[in-house]
């Protein structure tokens, strides 16, 4: 793997502002010392993703990911190391000498590294040959023409062509130095390998213009194919397979050149295929996306998501388009995004209502007839209805099963006062159907953790618990909830272990009792306490003799000491350790006048109580293995000793539960 001198490291993650990095990806919004967003890493309907300027770092608290800004675009982008800090070098016009790497280095980078090499060497292949070829410049720059797409908008969607030929790519490639595998894995080339006979390549794309798709940072990751001759033996469009860097259901076309767009209008407009993209981009609006023919994802919904809260569908209006949409919109709903729906006049579809009436003409039409999936819904399922009072009754159930998808309770009620209002029914009765809903769901969730806690597994896909065993079900959910219990109570060492730890490394050289300054400081306290006693947890048990180490050999114990750890739950747990999860508003003092004492206030005292509820958690795991152990011997002396074991544990558990003002049990 290519190596980037030390010194240019240094460079890269001082210039490197985490604020700005994941603010391309993410909306943050200040609360506290802190800014937060939706996690990109998990779906979540509230924040719990936080970044701290101060200290350079992100955390999730919902699922631990956390890191600084070179592994955050290594986590967004699915690349390594090295190719992460290119990425950032290239934002911060950071040189790294060309001088570090050779052929062979790059042949060595990973899969995926290689993957966008042989996919950027297509999108220019193609590009060129649309722009300088005879073929490509008579058919396929001709076709962007007629559609209306200037030289401008050809090259900020990097549009190309594929000559018509059945290896015309392939060769080409072969003869610029990219193995057969790279293109083939990338879905470029097609190989056909049948035994006993030559090995026959052909281009996947051959006589079609060429829509690039890239991932949100602008890299190339696939490609869209659109045939231009009359063929009935040629599907009209050929899309690339999914690889390691592609997968259809988790990217959105047009996203890379929307993003900041759609950040800064707070809406996103949502198409169906490339060319609304290309032709609303070209009539000025930029805010635009499609789903590229694809049913809407969830994965799709929550990369808007991390854009804006908005989404504005605008889907032709024919009548598969419309049913396609409403689908769409409860998946939205469900992700707490807000919703509307645009249709637009039969036989148009957002490229050609544009280029018809004009981008003003286009936004206004959008602002004027976009309507709220309610309304949207209701007035279109009540023309289907008419007065029959079972489609009635079916429509009002859907609805409220749409509604009770939001999470947020004020909007639901919204929802529901305005479907009350439509249907000429009472809103006590649809919330009440809600209810319903919200408590079978619930029931078939608790139902489920409890089967996976008795199996060890999750049901398999699609078989949903069964609702007339309510005994059994009864049973299932008590044993899952005692389960929890027993759980709890062996994870308590390992929260004190891991508190021991975040002291350390947040205070290690602080003063608790400015009586001993400045010999005594706070990692002698703490370390002097735990002399000779071995964490239970291993990757905790690693960081705290690295600590001692340290701080043997006279060194200083840094904040971002395990941050570059190459064991990864050591990593993403000293992130973690080092991150506040709630602050105190800064005008708190200020604006009423009162100093509330922070933990760095009392840190002799915080000391002592982890001190102490780290030995009886200590002494508490050794009594639980003693009980455990007890019925596997079966020899009275062996029984006396484990005996006594036992029973000296539990005399430290009842000394130190006194200075705790604990009731233990004897």
């Amino acid at each position: 793997m290519a190596k980037i001198d030390p010194y240019i490291i240094d460079q890269i993650r001082q210039a490197a502002d985490i604020v700005e990095v994941i603010g391309e990806y993410l909306t943050l919004k200040k609360k506290g010392a802190n800014l937060w967003a939706n996690c990109p890493f998990h779906g979540e309907k509230s924040p719990s993703f936080s970044v701290s300027p101060t200290k350079g770092i992100y955390k999730c608290f919902g699922c631990s990911k956390a890191g600084d800004s070179i592994r955050f675009v290594m986590d967004m982008e699915g690349v390594g190391y090295v190719e992460a800090l290119k990425q950032l070098a290239k934002k911060y016009a950071i040189e790294i000498p060309e001088k570090q790497y050779t052929d062979e280095e790059e042949q060595s980078q990973n899969q995926r590294e290689s993957l966008y090499l042989a996919l950027n060497y297509a999108k220019n292949y193609y590009h060129d040959y649309l722009l300088n070829s005879e073929e490509g410049k008579a058919i396929g720059l001709s076709y962007f023409k007629e559609r209306g797409f200037n030289e401008a908008t050809i090259k900020a969607f990097e549009l190309g062509h594929s000559p018509d030929a059945w290896s015309g790519f392939t060769d080409k490639a072969l003869s610029n130095g990219f193995t057969l595998d790279a293109i083939e894995n990338a879905g470029l080339t097609i190989v056909k390998n049948e035994e006993g006979k030559e090995i026959k390549t052909y281009d996947r794309f051959r006589g079609r213009v060429i829509f690039p798709i890239h991932n949100v940072s602008g890299k190339t990751i696939a490609f869209g194919a659109r045939i231009l001759k009359a063929d009935k033996n040629q599907p009209k469009y050929v899309n690339s397979p999914e690889t390691e860097v592609y997968s259809k259901s988790n990217i959105l076309y047009g996203i890379y050149q929307a993003k900041n767009p759609v950040r800064s209008l707070d809406v996103c407009y949502l198409c169906e295929g490339y060319t609304d993209v290309v032709s609303l981009h070209q009539a000025g609006i930029h805010n635009v996306v499609a789903s590229s023919g694809t049913s809407l994802t969830i994965e799709q919904i929550k990369l808007i998501g991390r854009f804006t809260q908005n989404i504005v569908v605008l889907y032709d209006g024919d009548a598969a388009g419309i049913k396609a949409s409403l689908r769409g919109m409860d998946m939205i709903l469900e992700e707490g995004l807000n919703v509307k729906l645009a249709i637009f006049p039969e036989g148009e579809d957002p490229d050609s209502y544009v280029q018809k009436i004009g981008s003003e003409a286009f936004i206004s039409y959008i602002k004027e007839n976009a309507q709220d999936f309610i309304t949207f819904k209701a007035e279109l399922s009540l023309k289907e209805a008419g007065n029959d009072p079972i489609k009635r009754a079916g429509l009002i159930h859907e609805m409220v099963d749409s509604i009770t998808k939001i999470p947020d309770s004020i909007k639901r009620s919204m929802f529901f006062q305005k479907t009350a209002q439509i249907m000429g029914i009472s809103e006590d009765i649809l919330r009440l159907e809600s209810n319903k809903i919200l408590i079978q769901k619930q029931k078939n969730e608790s139902i489920k953790k409890a089967t996976k806690d008795k199996l060890g597994q999750d049901l398999p896909d699609g078989i949903e618990p069964n609702e007339n065993q309510e005994n059994n079900e009864i049973g299932e959910v008590e044993a899952g909830i005692e389960v929890e219990k027993q759980f709890l109570k062996f994870e308590n060492l390992y929260y004190q272990e891991e508190e021991t730890i975040r002291l350390l490394l947040n205070y290690s050289h602080s003063i608790p009792d400015p009586e001993t300054a400045p010999v005594y400081t706070f990692i002698n306290y703490i370390l002097d306490e735990i002399n000779g006693t071995n964490f239970e947890t291993p990757h905790f048990n690693e960081m705290i003799s690295k600590i001692r180490e340290i701080f043997e050999e006279g060194k200083t114990i840094d904040l971002n000491l395990f941050h570059e750890h190459e064991n990864e739950e050591i990593r993403k747990g000293a992130i973690g350790l080092s991150f506040e999860k709630y602050n105190l508003s800064e005008f708190w003092d200020k604006k009423h006048n009162i100093h509330v004492p922070v933990e760095k206030d009392n840190l002799a005292s915080v000391a002592f109580y982890n001190l102490i509820k780290l030995k009886m958690s200590h002494s508490q795991n050794i009594v639980n293995g003693i009980l455990a152990d007890i019925p596997k011997h079966t020899e009275v002396d062996e029984q006396n000793i484990l005996l006594n074991e036992y029973m000296k544990a539990k005399e430290v558990i009842i000394k130190y539960s006194k200075e705790l003002g604990i009731v233990v049990r004897k």
